[in-house]
């Protein structure tokens, strides 16, 4: 190979309805793009089926190993489409067999010939994959070097995303883990309720108990579905989920907006609020009505419940086999609506309380205290006092970036810093966003790269461990106060707020402006 090709070992993909590992993937600049599917041992084919023996005896393969590298190759691509501005390139696949030696006279309908390399071509497989890369997929042009040096820092980014959240995961089914206890005794109080609705402020665990009851149920043979509105929250779903055991696996997982397209709808535009707000729900009930009755669902877990409108909760019931009987189970925080929307569920008992904050320090938790819909007990300890950069309108997101290197400057890990802005999108927000999609810029988030640049509005459920909020402005004043609350309360340990004075108390009130000024009066070194 060249050296600028680049080959890839062991790619793991995951998605909506995928979970693939690429055996190798070759990135090729100016040639294309292979999936290679590797099998060792004798690889043979009687009467149609595929087998493979080895030291560990003879089996049956469930699928040929150039089915499996198509669908690798599909997975890959379906995977980069929203995270790249423009495709990978002319891609293919193919199947390696080390040590097979097929026959002469070679004639599989579902394998031919060129896309098999067996014992014998070892020493020319980059010129097989040249030669059919430049005749079998001229209708697509090959990648450049800097697509292909895209591709590679997606694939990195993904492999660190998943690395990440299943290392919480892990963290999170310690036996001895008190968030975990606490939340399975919640669903033993609600396990003959049928449909419930939990509230809970910021970090009270609502999340972790959505996720914790779909999976319960799913256990218990229930087709279920665990969906949201932030795509954030979606990722983080599917990521998080790639670790529970397939029998624990809900059958479809993201976006609720995701699921009528997977059923047929056509995907809209992100400036067409009447697609999101009308047209797709009503679709999604038409869809419902004709799936077939096993791709329904028993049961379906909505987190962040309080961002859906009264037209998606009438489609959500039509997905289910029965709606009279259908388990719903929803998660929500009246004072994080911070979307003009204003559904409620189907749902007429009382609803159950969270009262603790299981997420911040208490030092935190004190100064968004004004800002909660209850009283919160936090379980945390103190910490870091919060910081008040008092600035002129104009120039509140220049002191936020201020601030983010000040905290940089004092040892914070980049990693572990986010900017969230209330108004107008930071610049690198912007920028990443329309480079490479929401695809890569949500991994960018879980594989904890560097600083994170978001929005309020995109970052509820999620949280980091220093969070610099920059309040520079609303689209609605009648949300400010929601909005002011979800952004302070994404930090787990440190806390910074950028903003006019005047501006913070016209949003969130007098009472969260002396709780400020309770913290400490900051001003970060210039940038």
């Amino acid at each position: 190979m060249p050296a600028d090709a680049v080959l890839v070992s062991g790619q793991r993909i995951t998605g909506d309805a995928v979970d693939a590992e690429l055996d190798l993937l070759v990135l090729w600049p100016g040639v294309g793009n292979a999936v290679i599917e590797v099998k060792g041992g004798q690889v043979s084919v009687r009467d149609g089926q595929w087998h493979q023996s080895g030291r560990a005896g003879a089996h049956r393969l469930q699928r040929s190993p150039l089915e499996q590298a198509r669908s690798g190759m599909h997975a890959l691509l379906d995977h980069l489409k929203p995270r790249l501005s423009r495709g990978p390139g002319r891609t293919t696949f193919f199947a390696a067999l080390p040590y097979t030696r097929l026959p002469e006279d070679w004639d599989a309908p579902d394998a031919p010939r060129d896309r098999l390399l067996d014992s014998t071509d070892l020493d020319a497989v980059a010129e097989r994959l040249h030669q059919v890369l430049r005749r079998s997929t001229q209708a697509y042009a090959p990648p450049d070097r800097a697509t292909v040096e895209l591709v590679v820092k997606n694939l990195r980014r993904t492999h660190l995303s998943l690395r990440n959240v299943q290392e919480l995961a892990r963290e999170l089914e310690d036996s001895g883990n008190q968030l975990t206890r606490d939340q399975e005794r919640t669903l033993s109080l609600l396990r003959w309720q049928h449909r419930a609705q939990i509230t809970g402020g910021a970090g009270s665990g609502k999340t972790h108990l959505a996720m914790l009851k779909a999976r319960r149920l799913t256990r218990d043979g229930f087709r279920t579905a665990l969906v949201c509105y932030s795509r954030g929250l979606a990722r983080y779903f599917q990521l998080m989920s790639r670790a529970w055991p397939d029998a624990e696996r809900p059958a479809y997982i993201g976006l609720f907006h995701q699921l009528p397209v997977e059923w047929g709808a056509e995907p809209g535009e992100d400036d067409d609020p009447d697609h999101w707000e009308r047209r797709l729900p009503l679709r999604l009930g038409q869809l419902a009505a004709a799936q077939p009755e096993e791709c329904r669902f028993d049961a379906i877990i909505v987190d962040e419940a309080q961002d859906f409108g009264e037209l998606w909760w009438e489609a959500l019931v039509q997905c289910f086999k029965d709606p009279e009987q259908g388990v719903l189970f929803v998660f929500t925080d009246e004072h994080q609506r911070i979307f003009d929307r204003d559904g409620q569920a189907p749902i007429d008992l009382n609803p159950f309380p969270l009262d603790d904050n299981l997420r911040n320090t208490s030092t935190i938790a004190r100064a968004f205290a004004p800002l909660a819909w209850e009283a919160q007990r936090c379980r945390n300890a103190e910490g870091p006092a919060v910081r008040f950069v008092d600035v002129e309108p104009g120039a509140v997101l220049d002191l936020a970036d201020d601030a983010v290197v000040a905290l940089q400057q004092e040892g914070w890990d980049p990693s572990r810093i986010a900017l969230l802005t209330t108004g107008r999108r930071h610049p690198v927000q912007r920028e990443i966003v329309e480079a490479e999609g929401f695809g890569a810029y949500w991994d960018g988030h879980f594989a904890e790269e560097d600083v994170f640049y978001g929005h309020v509005l995109g970052f509820k459920g999620l949280e980091r461990s220093a969070v610099v909020l920059a309040v520079n402005g609303f689209h609605d004043m009648a949300r400010a106060r929601h909005m002011v609350y979800v952004g302070m309360s994404r930090a787990r340990s440190l806390l910074v707020v950028v903003g006019a004075r005047e501006v913070v108390e016209e949003a969130a009130g007098p009472d969260l402006l002396a709780a400020l000024d309770a913290g400490e009066a900051w001003r970060p070194p210039a940038g």
